[in-house]
């Protein structure tokens, strides 16, 4: 193999300035530079030896302990020494130079299979409120057309370096290498939602040899600061509009709520939000009525769990679906598209304007984020055309990071969720749908791999089907093993013991938070087995221990639900008669549980 010769510095000025381009050359090198230390000690000893003797007839103290240099700066006797410290000093600077050309890390030739991990981002993060520090490290300096690393940005739709791009900063080559660049927050070109990648020149181009990371602590921006009150209990529900009065006889500590995008924005007038260099626009009275439903029941002591669902009509909104979810679509939802610039945008702008008025400003606190519903179901709730499921989960993982990146550089303390439906390894992808330990497992390692971040789970451990209240009962869907077809709350320990798993934690090292944010069960074979699930289901997620809040579906039968499905899930049947499950649902976390629990135990068949 060819080597090149690298010019190393002998001194200030020197024109002998020649490179060390391979590791082959430093023992000569080393051998130069050392005879050249020697030589120059020895010269300017002998040099003051004969200055000492010419010039003065005094004896030394000690050859050893001091050379007196032959300068009489009065000319009345008075000399200057050189003590045995200064002669150290100047002979182990040889040795530091040889030392150093020998500690040099290993250059190593790039390869197909080495150059996209070569190096390792080990940190991107924001310090300063306003800078992006990166911190990389390589196991040796990679061979390439000159001496420095460069930093580049890519967007969060770009695969690689983009063709004519131009780094943001350079550095010398070694085995760390930091770099520190302005966040740029609220301008038209932040780098909040920004990936970032190392790179080297090689053969006239950039070639990137780091896995892109993006920053994995946007909230150390934010403005506010909102994580929830205190509970004492986990219950929650899904409220009705026209009964919210009767939430805090039930004991309610937190509610979930739709916010469909169709509902909350307009294409001019309105609330304007300039964001990015952008105006957005809101429906103003729809946004004043969730100022008025979450300021009341924050104001009954309920935290709220916001579900944020793309319903935008294609042609209207088409920026905010993905390219391949605009036609062709049955189901209620779309993929939101994080595929092109138009995209990233209005979906930071929608997660940071929500984030950023309910966050503490006076318009009611949201302290959980749901992003879509039950993503693994494509054909029924996140349409986007038939693909595989890395391809699919790709796009939603996009699209979740730059709504995590938003709402939480407007809130540091609020959490985001990813949802999932109760089908875990039920091979549903040949019917059009999606495994949700495959999205799981896919997003969970994508995150990883692009910067870990604290995303939480939002399940929903459904009976399967729906309608088999009793999920007690053997069921050959049901299993207490990682592979169980579907996650009940017959099995929720698979659950979550899988959450604790170590390629699942969150960034701290801690089980992630997990909430069940819809469970129900109908009432159409028997209140009495609809309150004894309930009341079964409730206890088993307390001993769990990894589930942070329960929102039960829901407060009132649905009419429409009844219709198409023959569920009549809540607590109240759609006259407003109050159910068996209701006095439960109510009493379950009080001091007066077995009053109204101890019924259920021989219709599920055992103490609980």
């Amino acid at each position: 193999m060819k080597k090149r010769k690298r010019r190393m510095r002998t001194g200030k000025g020197s024109t002998r300035n020649q490179r060390i381009r391979r590791n082959r050359r430093l023992l000569a090198l080393t051998g130069i530079v050392t005879a050249f230390a020697l030589v120059f000690v020895t010269v300017l000893v002998v040099t003051l030896l004969k200055n000492v003797y010419n010039g003065d007839d005094s004896e030394p103290e000690s050859f050893l302990e001091t050379i007196e240099v032959a300068h009489d700066t009065t000319n009345n006797g008075k000399h200057e020494y050189l003590n045995q410290d200064i002669i150290n000093f100047i002979t182990g600077s040889g040795m530091t130079v040889t030392e150093a050309l020998m500690q040099r890390p290993e250059t190593i030739e790039l390869t197909p299979e080495n150059t996209a991990e070569f190096a390792s981002i080990n940190n991107c993060a924001i310090v300063d409120d306003d800078k992006i520090q990166i911190e990389a490290t390589s196991a040796g300096i990679p061979a390439s057309d000159d001496k420095y690393y460069y930093i580049f940005e890519q967007a969060t739709y770009e695969d690689g370096l983009a063709e004519g791009a131009e780094p943001l900063d350079r550095i010398y080559k070694g085995e760390e290498a930091q770099f520190k660049l302005n966040l740029k927050k609220d301008s038209a070109d932040s780098r909040l939602f920004s990936k970032f990648t190392l790179a080297v020149r090689k053969d006239g181009g950039f070639v990137g040899i780091s896995h892109p990371k993006y920053i994995t602590n946007p909230g150390a921006c934010a403005r506010h600061s909102y994580g929830g009150m205190e509970h004492k209990s986990i219950k929650g529900i899904l409220p009705h509009p026209l009964k919210l009065s009767e939430l805090p006889d039930l004991g309610v500590n937190y509610c979930s709520y739709n916010i469909p995008l169709s509902h909350i924005l307009t294409t001019s007038g309105g609330i304007e939000y300039d964001y990015g260099g952008k105006v957005y626009h809101f429906n103003s009275q729809i946004m004043n009525d969730y100022d008025n439903l979450f300021q009341k029941l924050n104001g009954m002591g309920i935290d709220i769990a916001a579900i944020i669902l793309n319903d935008a009509s294609p042609s209207t909104y088409p920026e905010i679906t993905h390219p391949d979810a605009r036609s062709g679509s049955t189901a209620p939802y779309y993929m939101f598209n994080a595929a092109d610039e138009g995209g990233v945008k209005a979906l930071a702008a929608i997660g940071s304007f929500l984030a950023g008025r309910y966050s503490g400003t006076g318009h009611g606190n949201v302290s959980m984020w749901i992003i879509a519903n039950e993503v693994n179901a494509r054909k029924e709730y996140n349409y986007m055309a038939k693909t595989d499921v890395n391809t699919y989960t790709a796009a939603f993982t996009r699209a979740f990071r730059v709504f995590y990146n938003a709402i939480m550089s407007e809130n540091s303390s609020a959490k985001v969720y990813i949802p999932i439906d109760q089908r875990w390894t039920y091979n549903t992808e040949k019917t059009g749908d999606y495994d949700a330990k495959d999205v799981i497992d896919i997003f969970a390692s994508s995150i990883s791999n692009y910067g870990n971040i604290d995303w939480g789970l939002a399940a929903h451990p459904y009976s399967f089907p729906n309608g088999n209240t009793a999920f007690w009962n053997a069921s050959r869907y049901v299993n207490h093993t990682e592979t169980t077809p579907t996650i009940t709350m017959d099995n929720i320990e698979v659950l979550t013991n899988y959450m604790q798993k170590d390629s699942m934690r969150d960034t701290s090292g801690n089980v992630r938070s997990i909430i069940l944010s819809e469970l129900g069960y109908s009432s159409t074979s028997g209140e009495d087995v609809q309150a004894a699930a309930f009341a079964y289901a409730y206890t088993k997620m307390e001993k769990n221990g990894h589930i942070d809040a329960l929102m039960l579906s829901r407060q009132v039968d649905a009419q429409e639900e009844i219709s198409a499905l023959g569920l009549a899930l809540g607590l109240e049947n759609t006259g407003g008669g109050h159910k068996k499950l209701y006095d439960v649902f109510k009493y379950i976390d009080t001091d007066k549980r077995n009053e109204v629990v101890s019924f259920a135990y021989s219709i599920v068949g055992k103490e609980f």
